[in-house]
């Protein structure tokens, strides 16, 4: 039993060399395998470096579309902007901005900037000052800030002021207002339905009503 058991196994054997023997003679099928990859491969390298360079500068499709304007939505605001801030100098050189919780330019051809919670700093000879507003609206290109109701001004030098439908020209720190005023200086107090001011000079001119009230000894002379 043994005996025959080898004798199998070496046919087995003799028959696997032959199959191998067979596949690599020359001629052969794996002969003719490696001579094909041998040519094929460095044409599909060719090809594909070729590809590479072609494909990016192949023209591109371009989508276009049409659009219905009986259905596109049409935004009511050109522009919006919270907690904005615009920089800015007036003819001096001195530097001044406003800044806003919320800015609206409707239109850019307008050139009107609607703001709430408006705020200008202002620099002037004897300090800084601060004109604070619920809301206004700002012309860009005359640089004029006008305030519809109440607007408080603090000066650093102790000038305060409380005015209503106000303008102020932010260039030449000229301000006008309508809507009555009343306030407060070094040397006392004042009131009046109109007024016009040059915050540079510190000069006021009071109409309609004007009451001054001026406390002795407290009077800056120049």
């Amino acid at each position: 039993m043994v005996f025959r058991q080898r004798r199998i196994e070496t046919q087995e054997a003799k028959q696997r060399r032959s199959l191998r023997k067979h596949w690599a003679e020359p001629g052969g099928s794996h002969d003719r395998l490696v001579g094909f990859l041998a040519r094929a491969l460095p044409m599909g390298v060719g090809v594909l470096a070729a590809l590479m360079v072609i494909t990016p500068l192949s023209p591109r499709g371009e989508v276009s579309f049409l659009l219905d304007r009986n259905k596109v939505a049409v935004i009511d605001n050109r522009l919006r902007v919270d907690n904005a801030l615009y920089r800015g100098a007036d003819a001096r050189g001195r530097p001044f901005s406003l800044t806003a919780g919320e800015a609206v330019q409707r239109s850019s051809a307008e050139g009107i900037v609607r703001m709430n919670d408006l705020v200008a700093r202002l620099l002037l000879d004897d300090g800084p000052a601060r004109l604070i507003a619920e809301a206004g609206q700002y012309d860009i290109d005359q640089e004029v800030v006008s305030v519809v109701g109440p607007m408080r001004m603090l000066a650093a030098d102790g000038y305060r002021m409380l005015a209503r439908d106000v303008s102020v020209d932010l260039a030449t720190k000229q301000l006008t207002g309508a809507g009555g005023v009343e306030g407060a200086i070094p040397a006392g107090t004042f009131s009046a339905d109109r007024l016009t001011a040059d915050l540079s000079a510190r000069t006021i001119t009071l109409t309609g009503n004007a009451r001054l009230r001026m406390e002795p000894g407290k009077l800056r002379m120049p």
